[in-house]
């Protein structure tokens, strides 16, 4: 391996760490709401601010952070996004009142809004195609490794120090993340084009957090709230004029996305699968630890412990599936195409998925540990072997030229795919779990914090000393999870299908037209033409994408060719 190949793998490592930093921060506020409501005398509402306000945020920034990446320099923007994260983590550790809190975790959802699309924004430009898949499986594996590793450690550290030290945490890893980026990751960036599409960025903006807070909205207090409604129906109407205006102003200025990728089979149903994806496994990361803390008695470090096996059929998976579309190579030279393709992959892995949750649904009160390990196991092997290929396949749609923008787009699918995932899902489970109540006995206050929660009925049990109660919340709640991973085994298994259908057989070579532009480059007169922004797509729906060639002319890229097979054609044409 050369220097500089040794270089691009170690920046990787620097890119996954910042993914890392942003996962841990995700879970380990949940564990640390009990504790905040008795220190910073929180309400409830201030409660749900606390996670509203960070995802708020994270959804109207996506887009205009892709944006901001590709025009000053992605390197730049990550190095400047993990300093706003570090600092908004050290305030929330020092907050003395709700306010402040939520304040620094305002700050933190705009530091993850551009940490997450600039990470996958640079795979493109950092790797061959070959290489790619590999590339994106560390980064989605240390996305999801956030999800079990934040409850263990957040819990030992508010078991044994004060309650600041589960923000703190995130200080010392983005230290280690700044320096990594800093001396490691090569710049790049697109065309310094002087239009901003402001319109764009206010639309699409106000769109995603209307939407966002509706789900959450709704989530909280149900699907007949005015507020949910009003904001749902707000956001969809923002984002179809966000795309109405996008259709209109291409072709005549900058769009802040490009519509056109849209045309590609690879990166619509690629993003697509990643969403469902999404939608899926954050309803299951929703209630598995409820299951395991308020039915199974772990308390938060055992429960993060027993959700290790979903990482470790993950990671199987992900190094399967990437050895799977890795062609063989001899002396540098490729020598055998890969085995299978990303169709075959997704498909594959989305079954495995509907099998395990369909395995997860038959759990009975009594069922214990074996069983959740079980199937949380093979479902973290079809996550493993799904998540990386499907989103291979949407990046192999994007130039390096629009990666930025192009990551952001599926960064926020994917972020609206989890809350409305959190939400509908959540909502399966607690009607599920109402279902099987029966709390007219007791008194009104009672009934209604048994009705609210599996928390507030094992803790209401508890307090009346009721094991008949007890055993009935339980059961409730099992019978309402079994129901929400029957929802979930359709949708891997509806995703299954949508893959065998839609998705090309293999994954498009990443348009070469369209180099990223090295830092120091002059930025693009004003009124010269544009560089090329988007591969053009075949019109025979394939998926096949149209890459320049070195003198400027168009030529197809089969979507079923392999990267090799391409490269050999190009040292063929050269020849």
């Amino acid at each position: 391996m050369s220097g500089s190949d040794a270089r691009k793998w170690w920046a990787l490592v620097a890119i996954a760490a910042s993914v890392l930093v942003v996962g841990l921060d995700l879970t380990v506020l949940s564990l640390a709401l009990p504790v905040l409501s008795a220190q910073l005398h929180a309400s409830t509402s201030d409660l749900q601010w606390f996670s509203a306000a960070y995802s708020l945020v994270l959804a109207a920034a996506l887009l205009p952070a892709g944006l901001l990446g590709d025009r000053m320099g992605r390197k730049k923007l990550l190095l400047i996004a993990l300093v706003l994260f570090g600092i908004s983590s050290a305030a929330c550790a020092f907050s003395t009142s709700s306010a402040e809190l939520i304040a620094a975790r305002v700050v933190l959802g705009l530091g993850a809004a551009a940490i997450f699309p600039m990470s996958i924004a640079v795979l493109p430009v950092l790797f061959t195609d070959d290489e790619r898949p590999r590339a994106i499986a560390v980064v989605m594996g240390a996305t999801f490794i956030g999800y079990p590793v934040g409850p263990l450690l957040g819990g030992w550290l508010l078991d044994n120090f004060w309650w600041g030290s589960v923000f703190l945490i995130n200080v010392p890893v983005v230290v280690l993340a700044l320096v990594a980026v800093a001396l490691l990751m090569p710049e790049s960036h697109g065309a310094r084009a002087t239009g901003i599409d402001l319109p764009g960025i206010a639309l699409s903006s106000l769109g995603l957090a209307s939407l966002t807070y509706g789900f959450i909205k709704a989530g909280q207090d149900g699907w007949s709230d005015a507020t949910a409604v009003a904001t749902m129906v707000a956001g969809a109407v923002l984002l179809v004029a966000f795309v109405a205006w996008e259709r209109w102003i291409t072709g005549r200025g900058q769009p802040l996305i490009q519509l056109e990728l849209f045309r590609s089979a690879g990166f619509t149903w690629g993003t697509v699968l990643v969403t469902f994806v999404s939608f899926a496994m954050f309803g299951i990361l929703f209630a598995i630890p409820q299951y395991f803390q308020e039915v199974l008695g772990f308390d938060s470090f055992g429960s993060g412990l027993r959700l290790l096996p979903l990482i470790g059929g993950m990671v199987v998976g992900m190094l399967a599936g990437t050895r799977l579309q890795t062609p063989r190579t001899k002396d540098g030279e490729p020598v055998k195409a890969a085995p299978l393709g990303a169709r075959p992959l997704v498909t594959v892995g989305f079954a495995v998925m509907a099998v395990a949750l369909a395995v997860g649904a038959a759990t009975k009160v009594t069922s214990g540990t074996g069983l959740a390990v079980a199937w949380l196991t093979l479902a973290g092997l079809g996550l493993g072997l799904a998540m990386p290929a499907a989103m291979n396949v949407a990046l192999g749609a994007l130039s390096p030229e629009r990666s930025g923008s192009g990551s952001a787009l599926i960064t926020a699918l994917r972020q609206v795919g989890a809350t409305i995932g959190v939400a509908v899902l959540g909502t399966v489970l607690l009607s599920g779990y109402r279902s099987r109540l029966s709390v007219g006995h007791l008194p009104a206050v009672a009934a209604e914090a048994v009705r609210s929660s599996v928390a507030g009925g094992v803790a209401v049990a508890r307090a009346t000393h009721s094991a008949d109660l007890l055993i009935m919340v339980r059961t409730a709640y099992v019978h309402g999870q079994d129901v929400m991973l029957a929802v979930c085994a359709v949708i891997a298994l509806a995703s299954a299908v949508l893959a065998l259908i839609f998705l090309p057989r293999r994954a498009a070579a990443t348009p070469a037209g369209t180099p990223a532009t090295p830092a120091g480059t002059p930025a693009t007169p004003a009124g010269a033409p544009a560089a090329p922004t988007a591969p053009a797509v075949a019109a025979d729906g394939t998926g096949a994408v149209g890459v320049a060639a070195a003198d400027g002319t168009a030529r197809p890229v089969a979507a079923g060719r392999s990267s090799e097979d391409n490269q050999h054609h190009d040292r063929a044409r050269r020849r």
